[in-house]
């Protein structure tokens, strides 16, 4: 029983975390970016305020907004709450571990954003319905990409489930493998995509000829809007985590670990959270956003690397 127990206070910590850093997050790259083009920026903790904010005014809606409408902020908060917290962060084997499979990630982050989409077009106005195109346009590249990533990762681990999967990562059997670079850059470039980073959109702007995030939440307001805002920032935290619980699982606590193990854990994903926040920062900081019409372009290239990854697995089986 106290084991049931401490089982559940872990899983439940862990949901906890992944939402309460997701603001800290978006807030920490742009303070980060900020102060690399030397401006004073926003507090990092400036997105906690502007959530409050906004769930404390009145939500205001379109005359013409269906049911669909009130309730996809709602469905896009939980489905992209749960595929966060399904990613192991700083232990693995919890209680929920049966259910972290890649596939069932990518279904919920694929759910999140089919619901945004009918969103966006379900009031009708013309920027709704240009964003939520581009959305499917990027959706329609990024999706295969990722599975030919999970493809890659389950031939190489022999498995699809997060837990086994950073496991056999931190054992000597992986080795040096191409494959595994090729999956990592592709997973890189599909989380820009995901998460219209630059260069696909520019998170800082409004620009209407060129949001696809941005365009699709236009009508929403107060406590909808910071639903969405939650939701995108932890649609970011669950790509970070990926990458950090693939292919950099080291401090991962294994399953059944004690309460040192679980905050040491604690301490290493804090330390891949922040280098992956810098980088971020970094990364969109020095390049420039493309053209609309470039993107299938550049998220055409994680489609390739995906499949090259595949193929290398079966060519060879040293690389």
């Amino acid at each position: 029983m106290a084991l049931t127990l401490r089982d559940l206070l872990v899983q439940g910590a862990q949901m906890a975390l992944v939402l309460i850093v997701a603001p800290l997050l978006t807030g920490a790259v742009r303070a980060i970016k900020a102060h690399l083009v030397r401006r004073q920026g926003p507090s990092i903790f400036q997105p906690y305020r502007d959530l409050a904010r906004l769930l404390r005014k009145e939500a205001t809606m379109a005359e013409n907004a269906s049911w669909l409408f009130r309730v996809a902020p709602y469905l896009i908060f939980s489905a992209t709450w749960i595929a966060a917290a399904l990613v192991p962060t700083f232990a693995a084997g919890l209680v929920f571990s049966w259910a972290a499979a890649l596939l069932a990630i990518v279904a919920l982050l694929g759910g999140a954003r089919f619901f945004l989409a009918l969103a966006g077009m379900d009031v009708g106005t013309a920027f709704g319905g240009i964003g939520a195109s581009r959305e499917v346009m990027i959706a329609a590249l990024a999706e295969p990409a990722l599975i030919m990533i999970v493809f890659t990762l389950a031939l190489i681990a022999g498995s699809t489930q997060l837990s086994t999967i950073a496991e056999f990562m931190q054992t000597p059997a992986v080795g040096l493998r191409v494959s595994l670079a090729l999956a990592l850059i592709a997973l890189i470039i599909v989380a820009i995509a995901e998460n219209s980073r630059m260069p696909i959109d520019n998170p800082a702007t409004h620009l209407e000829l060129t949001m696809v995030h941005e365009a699709m939440v236009l009508e929403y307001s107060a406590r909808h809007l910071a639903l969405i805002e939650l939701a995108s920032s932890l649609k970011l935290v669950a790509y970070i985590s990926l990458i950090a619980c693939v292919f950099l699982p080291w401090g991962i606590a294994p399953a059944a670990s004690g309460w040192w193990e679980l905050a040491i854990g604690a301490g290493a994903y804090v330390a891949k959270f922040s280098v992956c926040a810098v980088a971020l920062a970094v990364f969109e900081t020095s390049i420039a956003k493309l053209r609309v019409f470039r993107a299938p372009d550049f998220i055409g290239a994680a489609l390739m690397l995906g499949l090259l990854a595949v193929l290398l697995r079966f060519v060879s089986q040293g690389l």
